[in-house]
């Protein structure tokens, strides 16, 4: 039996409804830049894993980009589309990448995420366009294509076959390979790679520690500069000594830039660093290279000791799997 037509007034509630429901979702944090440098420049900053707090470490710098150096940041998150709030679990619902339309920058911290085609769509767009993109953590594996296999995107799958080891090795020099140091009991010393001690990204830059392990990187292309390596330590202090053996002989790149041409045939930068999580964002010399980072990648000056002092409070959780604070909207970094 065929299905009646809906009325129009039927046809108005559901669409109220819908507004109602996307309303909820409040899914754009936007710091509007204010005096500095990059005033003019729109950084697109999207948080999407579940285990090392994308959610905290991404409003966080999204703000002091904005207050302290004058660029509009929009913050995207996983969210959970019933109640707006934010939810790292979710892998296929990050609303509001749109956004990347107007960027000029995109900065991203993802894992595993498998977005709609429409959704995906956006991305991709950016990334036709050549602009920066600065990736963070386990955005050599931002994506994994398990439930449409065959979306248009599946090329992004940190394993693809149709774009070599998928967004991670085309975009930003390589994907997930291992955990190199031991995860949870050995955290990492970042040592500056002679070859590329004087690169703008290291201005000022020193003393990045965090208690995330190091990852393996085995097949980064030559275009790749290792800015600063990542020496595996014994426990999980700053002043940990390295551990001794084949795990630091040599060290595997932790940080590093591309020059490049994209697969789609455009001139582009890249920025990459393992190291990142949000209580390694507790180092100021890690928030150092997250800021020159940006100023890079747009081609701007990079000063040579950046203001990195963190805006109001930041008290980031312990990296793990279903840690994150329950019941929190991206209204909630929202500054008072």
């Amino acid at each position: 039996m065929p299905t009646p037509a809906l009325s129009p007034f039927v046809l108005s509630l559901i669409l109220a409804a819908t507004v109602t429901a996307q309303s909820k979702l409040d899914p754009h944090l936007v710091f509007a830049g204010k005096e500095g440098p990059g005033k003019g420049k729109h950084i697109v900053l999207i948080a999407g894993d579940e285990e090392y707090r994308s959610e905290e470490a991404m409003p966080m710098l999204g703000r002091l980009l904005a207050d302290r150096h004058g660029f509009k940041c929009t913050v995207l998150f996983s969210l959970n589309p019933e109640t707006g709030d934010i939810d790292p679990s979710n892998q296929t619902f990050i609303p509001g990448l749109e956004a990347l339309k107007t960027a000029d920058m995109a900065v991203v911290f993802l894992r595993f995420r498998e977005f709609p085609d429409a959704d995906m769509k956006h991305f991709d767009d950016f990334v036709k366009t050549g602009k920066p993109i600065y990736g963070i953590r386990t955005s050599t594996h931002a994506f994994q294509y398990r439930r449409k296999k065959d979306s248009p995107y599946r090329k992004y799958h940190f394993r693809a076959k149709e774009w070599a080891r998928g967004f991670g090795g085309m975009i930003l020099g390589d994907t997930w390979v291992n955990h190199h140091g031991h995860h949870g009991s050995q955290s990492t010393r970042g040592v500056p790679d002679e070859a590329h001690k004087d690169h703008p990204v290291l201005h000022g830059v020193k003393d990045v520690w965090g208690p995330t392990d190091v990852y393996g990187v085995r097949n980064l292309p030559k275009d790749a500069k290792v800015l600063l390596r990542g020496q595996v330590l014994e426990g999980m202090k700053p002043d940990s000594a390295p551990l001794a053996g084949k795990k630091n002989d040599p060290m595997m790149p932790l940080v590093w830039v591309r020059e490049f041409e994209n697969p789609y045939g455009k001139k582009a930068r890249s920025i990459c660093s393992t190291i990142g999580a949000s209580q390694d964002f507790a180092s100021a010399g890690l928030r150092r290279v997250a800021v020159n980072a940006c100023y890079w990648g747009l081609g701007l000056d990079v000063p040579q000791a950046a203001n990195v002092e963190i805006v109001g409070t930041y008290e980031p959780l312990r990296f793990g799997f279903g840690r994150f604070r329950k019941g929190v909207r991206p209204s909630h970094f929202v500054p008072k």
